[in-house]
């Protein structure tokens, strides 16, 4: 079985910075890890590998320090990584970043599964793996916190809902996005250190992707940033005294005095 993972190394620290002239993230020199969710796709990702055989492959687009994310992805057992970076792929929002996947995806050929986890901590937009599947035109399906079966051509999942779980029987190739609640990820084995030490990952760019070069980057990115700022300090509430019918009248002459009513 053909598993591909898509993963994002996301910022680790809550202190992020905003390129003021584009808008985008800055992410030179700031700690990176992976996106904690993803931790639960590759996981799964292997443990399908483990029992139906297999490759798993993983992808990330994003700038050269994104090979580190990749590397213990390797040291977690997965068997090969490719990072898509170019400044072409700069400023991507989640349509650009998802066609820019599907295409690299396409060049692997055949494939069975691909694996995303159900978002990423520094968008928190979840819609980068719906994208991808719509690209490919394949099934998709979100909230996954069980496989209960899956063979050439079929999986069973249950997926995660408000008020319980639902089963859902799909074809395959398709894509799923998981929760927390299917795995508890591993750590990097000392052979999978070794592994990743020594590992070369190839590096993607535009020109390698064919497709439209117009749907790539800022170009091919709909949605923009018009502007990022911190909310001003709200100021301390009053508390109203009295009796309850004292309270309501005091707080309709307020309301009547800011002319809310």
């Amino acid at each position: 079985m053909n598993i591909i993972v898509c993963i994002k190394q996301v910022p680790e620290t809550t202190g992020i910075k905003i390129d003021e002239t584009t808008n985008t993230l800055v992410r030179e020199g700031v700690p990176a890890i992976i996106n904690p969710f993803d931790m639960y796709a590759l996981e799964e990702s292997i443990r399908i590998k483990e029992k139906c055989g297999g490759n798993v492959t993983v992808f990330t687009m994003g700038p050269p320090q994104a090979k580190l994310a990749l590397g213990e992805a390797i040291g977690m057992g997965v068997d090969s990584a490719v990072l898509l970076s170019d400044r072409a792929f700069a400023g991507s929002d989640t349509l650009a970043t998802s066609y820019a996947l599907s295409r690299a995806i396409r060049q692997t050929g055949k494939f069975d599964l691909i694996v995303c986890g159900k978002q990423a901590t520094d968008g928190d937009t979840a819609q980068v793996g719906p994208g991808i599947a719509e690209f490919l035109d394949i099934p998709f399906v979100a909230y996954i916190r069980r496989i209960e079966e899956i063979r050439e051509g079929y999986m069973r999942v249950e997926r995660l809902m408000e008020t319980g779980f639902e089963i859902i029987e799909m074809s395959l190739p398709a894509l799923i996005t998981v929760v927390k609640e299917i795995n508890e990820p591993r750590l990097p084995s000392l052979k999978g250190m070794l592994k990743a030490k020594k590992a070369e990952i190839p590096v993607w760019s535009v020109d390698g992707l064919g497709g439209d070069t117009g749907k790539f980057g800022l170009n091919g990115s709909p949605t923009q940033v018009i502007r990022i700022f911190t909310p001003e300090p709200r100021k301390g509430g009053e508390i109203l005294q009295g009796t309850a019918d004292e309270q309501v009248t005091a707080l309709i002459g307020k309301l009547k005095e800011t002319k809310l009513i």
